[in-house]
């Protein structure tokens, strides 16, 4: 299940939108013995090895936390090696801080603006704020959690004045670790409309937004994936 009705959620779409979904939901909640005959093997075995819950548009994890919280203190009982990550929309800040205590170690949370109109008008959130999710990074990184942003990257947006400025206030607030910049599969024109960007308003390029962020906050990574240990480890230690 979601707490969100993302417009653009590839795995869930109602009927009367005509569009279909690319993939499929979970039918069941693992149990924590299943989660752990997958993530222990690869982290015992693998080179680099993350494992994490969640995958963005399959459902929301933290619905599910209590689970998740007793699998990652299970797994940490029986192996230290390796990244537990989770990808989440950030919702719950309360089950967040539940897991960093049991030994979460990276968080990527997915946004589609640093502006919470924008957010909520993609969103479309049950129960919970954009507040919310500023507040699950916060704590997150009091943890020393390494957290990222799934940035939905689309010119036009991405690159608005406004929007940019929103990072930055967004990244002196959380002090996150990391932006993945993902590539926004949506039609351009008829999204831009519908968050309500005017698009005769001044834009400075995805370019030169990566290169002032870049020059405004050095520690940042950038990527598109969920980072092992040691990438974490080089930036935190440059």
């Amino acid at each position: 299940g979601c707490n969100a009705n993302c417009v653009g959620c590839i795995s869930y779409q109602p009927p009367e939108n005509g569009v279909p979904s690319t993939q499929d939901r979970l039918t069941f909640i693992p149990t924590v013995d299943e989660i752990l005959e997958v993530a222990v093997p690869h982290l015992e075995k693998a080179p680099n090895p993350v494992v994490s819950f969640g995958q963005g548009c399959e459902g929301e994890p933290l619905l599910v936390w209590e689970v998740i919280r007793d699998a990652i203190r299970e797994i940490r009982k029986r192996t230290k090696r390796g990244v537990i990550n989770i990808n989440t929309n950030g919702s719950k800040p309360e089950a967040i801080e539940e897991l960093c205590k049991a030994g979460l170690d990276s968080i990527r949370v997915s946004m589609n603006s640093a502006i919470p109109e924008i957010y909520h008008r993609y969103y479309r959130p049950n129960n919970y704020s954009f507040d919310d999710v500023l507040e699950s990074m916060k704590i997150a990184r009091k943890f020393n959690c390494w957290v990222s942003i799934n940035y939905f990257v689309l010119p036009g947006l991405t690159d608005w004045v406004e929007e940019y400025q929103a990072l930055r206030k967004l990244i002196k607030e959380t002090n996150i670790s990391m932006i993945q910049w993902r590539n926004f599969n949506i039609d351009p024109d008829w999204y831009i409309e519908m968050v309500g960007v005017d698009g005769a308003t001044k834009k400075l390029g995805v370019k030169n937004v990566m290169k002032l962020l870049k020059e405004g906050f050095p520690h940042l990574a950038y990527g598109y994936f969920n980072p092992p240990l040691k990438v974490m480890r080089k930036y935190l230690k440059d």
